[in-house]
């Protein structure tokens, strides 16, 4: 009798008819997964088998656009969810309106796992749990339509009293990797961990969702120049370390990011359900994919009516020999700009259905769907290109506080010579002691993005909004950017929001505040004059922030306007929630209109 391991998690709903979704689950045993929604509409799907564990990715047709209809999951034809006697509503698909007017947005990032029920919490309340705990309490409460996670869903260098023991039960943790996970099977420990943690898992199971990896979802600091990576694959342990991580996130994270479209012209996931047992296939591609990263793509493109997400993969794509290092390799950049580019009646480029539809190398992974959304002019109130807000996913933010980004890109001059031998040794030290590998580090590519953006905000078709989403940083921030020339006609954003479940010392809250401050804006212009750096191509002030805590950030697009709300996790004498989640509650710390009508306004901060 097959039971459910792990999910259910919605995942994909489309948002061009509005009629099919994606349900992901993990089985202890081979078997037949199978979802029904109330309104009729169903789906199944047989396991497929990765080193001794049994997943399925159900497609879920014939749903009615503009509806909620409850569902279940059955395995070979027995009830498993809704669990017996769940405290939690029924787990509901929610599909859009065709055409949608607009879409409602959380993101966060870095979310250890919750502490043990009843136990302490050492880093305060789960912003993902309280979420959950308000839509469970509250059924009138405002739903995000999506969940982007922009990375560390899972720390596999950070691991758990309870998976540190887990682990000691296996090995020897005097060896290396020591307490951090190994093999594939100790990663499914982590997502076994975090994901059944049940607010979580409710909360997954009713709002779709979106995800991208950063660096603890492998390890800290996963390819932060050339010569940390040869050390790295110097080690015993390393290649099963990154060859399990690539496994288990394309199981457990990037499947369910693509579309039915995408799925079934993807070569890998037609193997793997094809074989009796995908280990070994599984295996080949990931072994491919860390030693060319450019044969795979992990970025991709999601769009929710007249809002384009543009989710793009800012780890495993590096190009980092000093003297060429790129945030993204040549052909993931011509993706990014294609995607950006598509549908607009000025630019060229191939367009989504050519160069989004097709994969690198033998993996064939699709970078995002080939189908079209609505046409322009088919939607109340639009503009006149394919879309009126871009975001743009990426787990790194692009804008830092000022003496950051200078530190970065000051390093990076003294890493590739600008200096002399002592300072480019100094200055790999530094680097990966102080974490200096975000877009600044990259200054090439951050000016390409800065140009990408200026050029995707301008023009007679320009969206409203272009915003770029982060995490990584532990903390939250609001940042709008200055070109010397000509501004873009949209308003552009720097959102950066983390952690979700996390914390940051009281030192480097304050590094963080000096960052902004004119005292350490004149540190980074010192920095730079020795780095030879010259001035990056655009200026940029705080607009809101710094707010620390655990977070969620929520964007609500309608037309071409948008509000941004930032919410709290945080401990309330008797406040209401559902099953763990009482004494606990989302708390507004900022709400501002970014466009109204097209126009900007601000308020808090």
């Amino acid at each position: 009798m097959a039971g459910l391991r792990v999910g259910p998690l919605l995942r994909y709903v489309d948002w061009e008819s509005g009629g099919s979704a994606t349900v992901w689950v993990e089985a202890d045993r081979p078997c037949t997964a199978e979802v029904r929604c109330e309104d009729g509409a169903q789906g199944t799907a047989r396991t497929f088998q990765i080193a001794g564990h049994h997943y399925a990715l159900v497609q879920v047709t014939g749903l009615t656009p503009g509806t909620t209809t409850a569902y279940e999951v059955l395995l070979d034809g027995r009830r498993v969810w809704p669990l017996k006697g769940s405290p939690f509503p029924a787990s509901t698909i929610r599909t859009p309106d065709v055409p949608s007017d607009g879409v409602t947005v959380s993101f966060g990032s870095c979310r250890w796992s919750a502490a043990p029920r009843g136990g302490h919490d050492p880093v305060g309340p789960d912003a993902l749990d309280t979420l959950a705990a308000k839509l469970a309490a509250d059924p009138t409460a405002v739903r995000p339509d999506v969940l982007l996670l922009l990375g560390d869903q899972v720390y596999a260098d950070e691991t758990s009293t309870a998976t540190r023991a887990w682990l000691a039960a296996r090995r020897d943790l005097r060896e290396p990797p020591g307490a951090e996970v190994a093999d594939y099977e100790e990663y499914t420990r982590l997502y076994d961990e975090s994901w059944l943690d049940p607010e979580v898992r409710w909360l997954l199971s009713t709002v779709p969702s979106c995800m991208i990896f950063d660096d603890h979802d492998v390890i800290d600091d996963w390819n932060t120049s050339a010569s940390w990576l040869a050390e790295m694959r110097e080690t015993a342990w390393w290649q099963e370390r990154i060859l399990s991580g690539l496994m288990s996130y394309w199981v457990y994270q990037h499947l369910g990011n693509l579309s039915p479209a995408e799925l079934e012209s993807d070569k890998l996931y037609a193997a793997v359900q094809a074989s009796p047992d995908g280990t070994d296939a599984l295996r080949r591609f990931a072994a491919e994919a860390d030693l060319d990263p450019a044969c795979v793509r992990w970025s991709y493109r999601r769009d929710f009516g007249r809002t384009r997400l543009l989710m793009v993969d800012t780890r495993a794509g590096r190009v980092l020999e000093e003297q060429r290092r790129a945030m993204l390799d040549a052909d993931e950049a011509r993706w990014l700009r294609d995607q950006v580019r598509d549908g607009r009646g000025s630019a060229t480029g191939s367009g989504h259905g050519s160069a989004a539809g097709s994969g690198h190398g033998s993996g064939q992974l699709p970078g995002a769907g080939t189908g079209r959304g609505p046409t322009a002019d088919s939607l109340p109130g639009s503009g006149s290109g394919p879309y009126d807000h871009l975001l743009i996913g990426t787990s790194l933010p692009w804008l830092l506080p000022p003496l950051i980004h200078d530190a970065e890109s000051w390093n990076a001059a003294l890493c590739r010579g600008e200096r002399g031998d002592r300072w480019a040794r100094f200055g790999e030290d530094l680097r990966r002691r102080a974490d200096l590998e975000h877009w600044a580090a990259f200054p090439d590519s951050f000016a390409k993005l800065a140009a990408l953006i200026a050029e995707a905000g301008s023009g007679d078709d320009a969206p409203a909004t272009v915003c770029v989403l982060s995490g990584d940083v532990h903390h939250a921030y609001v940042a709008e950017p200055e070109w010397p020339g000509p501004a873009p006609e949209a308003r552009v954003l720097q959102l950066t929001c983390s952690p979700v479940h996390n914390s940051i010392p009281r030192p480097i809250q304050l590094g963080f505040r000096f960052g902004w401050s004119r005292a350490g804006r004149r540190l980074g212009h010192a920095l730079a004059r020795h780095g030879r750096t010259g001035r990056p191509p655009v200026h940029w002030e705080r607009t809101g922030g710094p707010w620390f805590g655990n977070q969620l950030m929520t964007l609500a697009l309608r037309g071409r306007s948008a509000v941004l709300r930032l919410d709290q996790a945080q401990t309330v004498a008797g406040a209401a929630g559902s099953a763990s989640g009482a004494g606990t509650r989302l708390v507004t710390a900022d709400e501002r209109e970014l466009t109204a009508n097209g126009d900007p306004s601000h308020s808090g901060g």
